[in-house]
């Protein structure tokens, strides 16, 4: 567990734009099973490689939209009961954080893993996130 001072300013960053933070099991669970149209849950991380570029990445595709309707999120190494109950959700894919995942209706849709935005540009992170929101509105 990383010591919260040091993650505030990381968890800050996506509640800025709109994002509700996830500590318990509890409140993934009824907000996914409530929730209609499109969720993105980003899953935090302080990995430095890929966590610089998906954070602003996030923020960018939320300013320019489309928008999700419901956006979420947990700090993988904090919030350990919420980040675990999230993979539960993600219907085997390997865990990955940072990593954005997209939801319709509650159920997952689609993927953002680590690998995807290693070494990216925010510019570029924003671009996939945009076009997987699109995608599951369509």
């Amino acid at each position: 567990m990383y010591q919260e001072e040091m993650v505030a300013p990381m968890r800050q960053e996506l509640v800025d734009v709109g994002f509700r933070e996830w500590k318990t099991a509890d409140q993934v669970d009824r907000d996914l099973d409530n929730a209609k149209g499109v969720s993105v849950v980003v899953i935090n991380s302080v990995c430095g490689c890929s966590a610089a570029s998906c954070r602003p990445g996030v923020a960018l595709a939320m300013k320019i939209g489309p928008k999700p309707d419901h956006a979420f999120t947990v700090f993988a190494g904090n919030d350990v009961e919420a980040t675990s109950q999230v993979r539960e959700h993600l219907l085997g894919e390997p865990p990955s954080s940072p990593s954005i995942g997209v939801f319709r209706d509650g159920k997952f849709y689609g993927m953002i893993h680590r690998k995807d935005i290693q070494g990216r540009a925010p510019e570029d992170v924003a671009a996939m996130l945009q076009g997987a929101i699109a995608s599951a509105q369509a």
